[in-house]
C-alpha cells in the first residue's frame, strides 16, 4: 500500500511539474533546419505541440520537428493530462464510473487519489507495461465554477447542468476557445430532471408549473392552496451556483416572469437537499431525478387534466417538461488522444449501461410500441374537435399504428426555429446511427406536432415545416451514411397529440415537437 501511495504521489508530482513547465519558452525546428519557431508551450497531446508565438497560437505536428528547451515534453514516456471541472452531480459519480469502465475496456488500471475537498485525480496505468499513460484531474464544484475554470485556462472540459450563457460564449470566443454553442463543442452526456419533491406524509401528490413558480417566487405560501394542510410552505433548493438551480430559473421562473424569493433554504448537494425535504413535513424541494432518496416526487399536472411523471422514458423523450441535459463542453483545441478516446467511449452502448447503473437516464434510443403509448393516444381522443379534428386523429392512427416511436425527440428554443441544445445533440446521435447502418432496410418518419393555439391548418403547416427542418439536419449530419438503404420521410399531425395543456407557455413548448417513428 505504501509503495502504491508513493507511486501516486510521484505521478501527481510529475503532473504538477509538467503543468509548471508549460508556458516556458521552447524552440521547434524542422528536421532539415530550414524552419524554426520559438514560443511558449501551451500544451502537448502526445502528437501535436500547441505554442504561443509572435504569429499567434500555432499547432505543430511533433513528427516533423525537433523540440529544444527545458519544457520540451518526452515523446516516449508521454503522459496524457486532462483537467475536468464543474458540476458535482456529474463529477462525483457519473464521470468516475465512466472513466473506470473506459480503463477496464482498454487494458488500463484507474486509481483514484484525493487531492483536497473538491479535487481528485485518476492515474491511468497500462496493465502490461505498468507505465502511467494518463492523469485525469477533476475539480468538482458547480457549473458556474466549471465555466470560470475553462475561461481561466484551468480546465479542458466543463461538466454543466445547464446550457452555456451568452456572456460565457462571448468570453470563450475572445479567449480563443472557439464557439462553444456549436454541436461538436457541446455534447449531452446523459439526462437528469428537475423533480418537485415533498415528504411522504404530505398529502399533496401533484403540482402545476404555474403553482410551482408561485411557490418559488413567494406568492403561494400555504399548503392549503394546493389541497394540503393549513401550514406554511418551506422551500429547499441547491446552492445558487448549481446548474440545477440555474436550470430551474430558466425553465420555471423566467417563463413566468417572476424571480426567486430570498427565503429558500440552500443545500450544497443533491443528497443533502433530498434528505432535508424528507424530514420537513411542510417542505418542498427541487431535486435531481438521480437522487430523490426518501422524498416523494410530485406529478407535474395542469388545469386541463394532463399530467406528466418523471420517469426514465418520459425524461428520455423530453415529454417531461423539466428534463435537464447533462453537458460536457469541450473547447476548440486538440485534446490528448487518450482524452479523445474517452470522450468517444462515453457515446458507446457499454457507456450507456454505465450511465443507467449510475442512476441517470442514458442516451441510447429505444423503440416504444403503440400499445405502450395509450395515455398519449387517449389525450389525442379527448382533444379532437369536430370533423377536422376527428379526420386528423384517424389519419394519425392509420399512419402510426404499425410503427414504433423512437425515444429520440426534437424541440425548438422558445420563439425560435433553432433546435434546443438537447435536440442538437440528438441530431448528431441519430446521424451516427444512420452512418453505422442501424436503420438500414427500415423506414424512418419525422413527425411534426404543434400546440393548439391558432388555426388548425396553420398549425399543421408549421408542424410539417419543423419535421422537414429536422429531417434535413439529420441527413446533412450523416455525411458517411448510405441513405439509399433507408426510407426516410416526414409527416405532420399538427395539434392532434398534445402532451400538456396549451394554457401555459411550458405546455405549448412541450407540444411543439418533432418525433421519429420507425418501421
Amino acid at each position: 500500500m505504501q509503495i502504491w501511495r508513493a507511486a501516486i504521489i510521484a505521478a501527481l508530482f510529475l503532473f504538477g511539474q509538467a503543468i509548471a513547465a508549460l508556458a516556458q519558452d521552447i524552440t521547434l525546428r524542422s528536421r532539415d533546419g530550414a524552419i524554426e519557431l520559438t514560443g511558449s508551450l501551451l500544451g502537448f497531446d502526445g502528437e501535436f505541440y500547441r505554442i504561443e508565438t509572435k504569429f499567434g497560437e500555432l499547432t505543430v505536428d511533433s513528427s516533423g520537428v525537433l523540440c529544444e528547451g527545458p519544457s520540451c515534453p518526452s515523446l516516449t514516456d508521454y503522459v496524457a493530462q486532462l483537467s475536468i471541472s464543474g458540476s458535482a452531480t456529474i463529477g462525483s459519480v457519473l464521470m468516475p464510473a465512466l472513466l473506470e469502465a473506459f480503463a477496464l475496456r482498454n487494458g488500463l488500471t484507474a486509481k483514484r487519489q484525493k487531492i483536497d475537498a473538491h479535487r481528485f485525480a485518476y492515474v491511468l496505468t497500462n496493465i502490461r507495461s505498468q507505465k502511467t499513460v494518463g492523469v485525469f484531474t477533476f475539480r468538482v464544484t458547480n457549473t458556474d465554477e466549471g465555466f470560470a475554470d475553462l475561461l481561466a485556462d484551468e480546465a479542458d472540459i466543463v461538466m454543466a447542468l445547464r446550457e452555456i450563457r451568452d456572456s460565457e460564449v462571448a468570453l470563450a470566443r475572445e479567449a480563443g476557445l472557439g464557439d462553444l454553442e456549436k454541436p461538436n463543442r457541446a455534447r449531452v452526456l446523459a439526462l437528469d430532471a428537475l423533480v418537485p419533491v415533498v415528504a411522504h406524509n404530505n398529502p399533496v401528490d401533484q403540482i402545476s408549473l404555474n403553482d410551482l413558480s408561485r411557490i418559488l417566487s413567494g406568492r403561494l405560501t400555504n399548503w392549503r392552496e394546493l389541497g394540503g394542510v393549513d401550514a406554511p410552505v418551506s422551500v429547499h433548493l441547491r446552492d445558487a451556483g448549481s446548474g440545477l438551480s440555474q436550470g430551474l430559473e430558466d425553465r420555471v421562473l423566467t417563463p413566468a416572469n417572476v424571480t426567486l424569493a430570498p427565503t429558500a433554504q440552500r443545500h450544497d448537494s443533491n443528497g443533502a437537499l433530498a434528505k432535508a425535504v424528507s424530514r420537513d413535513p411542510f417542505g418542498i424541494g427541487i431535486a435531481s431525478f438521480s437522487e430523490i432518496a426518501n422524498a416523494k416526487p410530485l406529478v407535474i399536472g395542469g388545469d386541463c387534466g394532463f399530467s406528466l411523471r418523471a420517469a426514465r422514458r418520459s425524461i428520455k423523450t423530453e415529454d417531461y417538461p423539466l428534463t435537464a441535459p447533462m453537458f460536457l463542453y469541450v473547447p476548440a483545441r486538440r485534446l490528448p488522444a487518450l482524452a479523445r478516446e474517452f470522450l468517444a467511449f462515453t457515446r458507446t452502448p457499454p457507456a450507456q449501461i454505465v450511465i443507467r447503473r449510475a442512476g441517470f437516464v442514458d442516451q441510447a434510443p429505444e423503440e416504444v410500441p403503440v400499445d405502450l403509448q395509450g395515455n398519449r393516444f387517449t389525450n389525442a381522443v379527448v382533444v379532437a374537435q369536430g370533423q377536422t379534428g376527428l379526420a386528423q386523429l384517424q389519419r394519425m392512427v392509420r399512419s402510426l399504428s404499425e410503427m414504433r416511436r423512437l425515444t429520440t425527440s426534437f424541440r425548438f428554443e422558445t420563439g425560435s426555429t433553432r433546435l434546443d441544445a438537447q435536440s442538437r445533440s440528438n441530431v448528431q446521435q441519430l446521424a451516427r446511427s444512420l452512418e453505422a447502418g442501424v436503420y438500414d432496410g427500415r423506414k424512418l418518419v419525422f413527425v411534426g406536432f404543434s400546440d393548439g393555439v391558432g388555426p388548425t391548418s396553420e398549425n399543421l403547416d408549421i408542424a410539417r415545416k419543423r419535421a422537414e427542418t429536422v429531417r434535413r439536419a439529420v441527413e446533412r449530419s450523416a455525411e458517411t451514411a448510405d441513405l439509399d438503404r433507408i426510407e426516410i420521410a416526414s409527416d405532420a399531425f399538427g395539434e392532434a397529440m398534445p402532451m400538456a395543456c396549451d394554457e401555459t407557455s411550458w405546455g405549448r413548448q412541450v407540444n411543439r415537437r418533432v418525433e421519429v417513428w420507425v418501421r
